[in-house]
């Protein structure tokens, strides 16, 4: 077994053992079952207008959609879904019928990159399908580099959505589809970006490639959500004091610029999947445990 799978493994199960520790006297299920409850009534469900931290930019949270902040966020990725701590983000958003101990659930990691006032005046000027051959060619280098050093190889496939940019709103969208090593079922990598005075609010879905009909369906719901106040707004830049990117909606699709939180969503999206595989035998009991909880949220 690779050191990445063993490490994930850890990850993902030392939040459980470490509780199971404090009640010898329960058997294994109820043990799970008391952890998993404990931590699911300490997330704090939100809806409505959430001010975000930094005070650039808010959310306007419907009822079939909850958000959770960062602490209860890092909650959900580190003790859940077994992925490395330290990674602060804005928060996350789940659809309301779902709970993150699911099989089927996904959700939306939300950050934001202050690299500068990113120009649209190539939106109209880029050719994807040229662009899209250039990052298979790099994700095909990078593949390379990952086998040489023990990892499973990745494949872009393609794209799942191609891009588009409203520049009305200023919303770019993509998603694109992936696959690691030999896994049954792509990942599904969508992508949002809500271009702002100084820089980029990032949304990341976080899914499967057989999820891709029940997010198209909710897509315009989660680009509605996510905006930046007012005089952080795109039409708010000054040329005089902002500063502004060096790089275009292109480079924001390609990924030329490493921006932290992709290379974080792409792994949760690894480990959370790798998780939901080791958790698999008691997901009935996951059902029968949430299924009176979302009537909640």
């Amino acid at each position: 077994m690779k050191i990445k799978m063993i490490l994930a493994i850890c990850c993902l199960l030392l939040p459980w053992l470490s509780f199971a520790e404090t009640s010898p006297e329960l058997t294994e299920q109820e043990q799970y079952e008391l952890w998993a409850n404990t931590l699911w009534n300490s997330l704090d469900r939100q809806t409505g207008e959430i001010a975000l931290k930094g005070n650039v930019a808010k959310l306007q949270v419907p009822d079939d959609f909850y958000y959770l902040s960062p602490a209860d966020t890092e909650k959900v990725l580190v003790e859940i879904w077994g992925n490395p701590p330290g990674n602060p983000s804005l928060g996350m958003l789940f659809p309301a019928d779902t709970t993150p101990f699911d099989a089927e659930s996904w959700g939306v990691t939300i950050d934001y990159e202050q690299e500068g006032y990113v120009s649209d005046k190539d939106a109209n000027n880029i050719d994807y399908n040229e662009l899209l051959t250039q990052m298979k060619s790099d994700t095909r280098d990078n593949s390379n580099a990952r086998v040489e050093q023990g990892y499973e190889p990745i494949e872009l496939v393609g794209w799942a959505a191609a891009p588009f940019y409203n520049a009305e709103t200023h919303k770019l969208y993509w998603a694109k589809e992936i696959k690691f090593g030999n896994a049954d079922t792509n990942t599904l990598n969508y992508n949002i970006r809500v271009l702002g005075r100084k820089g980029v609010l990032v949304l990341n879905f976080i899914a499967s490639m057989d999820q891709k009909a029940i997010i198209d369906s909710k897509l315009d719901n989660v680009l509605n959500i996510a905006d930046f106040n007012e005089g952080s707004q795109y039409a708010d830049f000054d040329p005089e004091i902002d500063e502004v990117a060096a790089y275009g909606l292109g480079a924001l699709v390609a990924g030329k610029v490493v921006a932290k939180t992709g290379l974080i969503a792409g792994l949760i999206i690894f480990l959370k999947k790798f998780g939901i595989f080791i958790v698999l035998g008691i997901g009935a009991l996951f059902k029968k445990l949430f299924s009176r909880k979302k009537s909640e949220v």
